[in-house]
Order: C-alpha cells, then structure tokens, then sequence
C-alpha cells in the first residue's frame, strides 16, 4: 500500500501536466490548421477573384493551406449569413461587396444583422465603375453627356447588371445630380448588359471596369469617366465624374471586404487585419487586382465599419429617393 502522500504527490503531477497540456493547446499559435474563405457569389466574378487572389497570399503568409468555398445564391445572403453563424475562431472567414450594406435596405427579412453578426476586419478593394456610352452618342465628355441627356430628356437609357444594385444607384444618383432623366434597364449580368451598349440597342452603362475593358480597347464602347472620386490604374486617361466641377462631390462605388463572424478573439482579428493588409501591398496581389479596376484600400477594422455604415446611409437615401423596390 502506498503512503497517502505518495499519492497525493503522484495526483498533484497528473493535474499538474494536464493543466500545461491545456494551456499549451490553448495557446497553440494562429493559426493551426485550414482556413475557409467564403465567397458568396459565382467564380470567375469579382468577389471571387480577390478572395483567390487573398487565399494565395495567406497560403504563403501562414504557411496554412487557405482554400475558397463559393457559397451562392440570394444576392450573396447565402453565403454571408453562413459566414455569420460560424465559430469565431478565425478559420472562416468571408469575402462580401457592397450587398452587405445594400441588402438591408431592399429586403424586408434577413437571416442576419451585419453589424451585430459580422466583425469586419478590412476593406480590401473599393470597385468603381465606368460611365460608357454606345459610339453613336455624340457626347464625349461627361458635360457634354449631361447637355444631350437634357436636350434628349426621357429618351435616354443607362443598363446595369441588375435591379438594387450599386449599379443601378450610381445612374439614379447621376440622374439628380446632373438633374437628367435617364432611365434604368436592368439586366441579369455585366456581359448583356455591355453588349446592349456595344450593339447600340442601350445609351449609356454603369459597368465594372473589368467587364467593359475589353469593349474600350476594342473601340465599341466609349468611356467618358469612372464614379470614384480620383482616375483608376488600368484607365488613366479616363477623368472621374468629380472632376466635372458641378458634380465634384459624386462617388459611388461597390467594395470588397474582409469579415470574420463576430466576437473573433481580438488578437486573432488583429492577426487576420495585418495579413491581409500585408498581402494587399504586395506587387503580385495589388496588380492584378489593379488590372481589373480595382483600387487596394486597406483599413483598420474600426475604420472598415465606419466605412460601411457610411456606404449604408448613402444607399439608403438613393433607395427611397429613387423609389427603387424589389420585387419578392
């Protein structure tokens, strides 16, 4: 029989190693193990192309394989409410536009509140848009587009890539700010929306730099300028809307952004933050992003929700301004 210290010794050991086992797993560096990306719209789009383009960096940057899951469907709700009701232990992640401060004010009922259930963690891209018109408009400069909108007043019309999206709100914010009439014909994606243009069948587009780069340098469509407030990369002699004097205070642009559900332990979320900071300023990643329009915009996560709920606010007041409704 052994001594009651004995055992009480060999107790104390046992406790003591399994507590520096448990402590030495929950101090385990982050990460350990695969990261998930969640995209929430189709490959071979925008939002998939930064989230591949940010999984590469991570791979290299962690040393942990990063992959991407396109979780579609529900103008990107699906996907970002799945995001949202993951653990916040930082190995899912989500890559979102600018639906998720659009969507709330055009549908009735979501699975998820932005703000309570996602912590953001970066802006990564802003995602401006080209104002082109079809080569039989005469108007070659935005001024000169604003006088034959009002000298064609209800005759003209702009296309976009759908109904409620920020597409559609840049041309009704151009509408009333330039104090034209120009109206909206939606479509279901960039390519028959362009074509339209191209075929001369539509005036005018609000179309992502991208899709429309190969119509520009094929010479079927003619840009007149881009909604950011400063020219873009991959089209430098094309002028912003701002620099027309009387519309020096027009912006609109979509975004991707960077999110991790909330209440991420915050030491992970500043981990998360500085990787994708650190990736966007690489030459690899932030040319190519450069090369499809897009303009790197890295953020602190303060800052990127300040961002959104300004973005927001802007949406909301086109929206009921323009009476804009979907139907559900």
């Amino acid at each position: 029989m052994k001594p009651w210290f004995s055992t009480m010794k060999l107790s104390v050991t046992a406790l003591l190693f399994a507590a520096a086992v448990s402590t030495g797993f929950a101090q385990a560096p982050y990460p350990s193990q695969q990261i998930r990306i969640l995209c929430p719209f189709p490959a071979g789009g925008g939002t998939d192309l930064t989230s591949r383009l940010l999984a590469d960096q991570f791979n290299k940057i962690f040393g942990q394989p990063v992959v991407v899951e396109n979780r579609t469907g529900a103008s990107g709700m699906i996907g970002t409410g799945a995001a949202a009701k993951s653990p916040p232990d930082g190995y899912t992640v989500l890559v979102a536009s600018g639906e998720v401060a659009l969507n709330p004010h055009l549908y009735k009922q979501m699975a998820y509140d932005w703000d309570k259930d996602l912590q953001p963690i970066t802006l990564l891209v802003k995602v401006p848009n080209l104002l082109a018109v079809n080569m039989d408009v005469p108007a070659k400069t935005v001024a000169e587009l604003i006088a034959y909108a009002k000298q064609n007043r209800g005759k003209l019309t702009f296309s976009s890539s759908g109904v409620g999206n920020p597409q559609q709100l840049t041309g009704e914010l151009f509408n009333k700010m330039a104090g034209v009439d120009i109206r909206h014909v939606p479509y279901k994606g960039a390519a028959p929306q362009i074509a339209d243009v191209a075929g001369k069948h539509i005036t005018m587009t609000f179309v992502s730099i991208g899709a429309a780069l190969p119509f520009v340098e094929s010479g079927r469509i003619r840009p007149i300028a881009v909604t950011s407030t400063t020219r873009v990369s991959v089209l430098p002699n094309v002028p912003a809307i701002a620099e027309y004097p009387p519309l020096a205070s027009f912006e609109l642009v979509n975004f991707f952004g960077f999110f991790a559900p909330a209440k991420i332990p915050d030491p992970i979320l500043r981990r998360l933050n500085a990787a994708a900071v650190q990736a966007l300023k690489t030459p690899e990643m932030g040319n190519k992003l450069r090369a499809s329009g897009f303009e790197p915009s890295p953020t602190t996560p303060e800052q990127f929700r300040d961002f959104i709920k300004n973005e927001s606010a802007k949406f909301a007041k086109i929206i009921v301004e323009a009476n804009i409704k979907l139907d559900q």
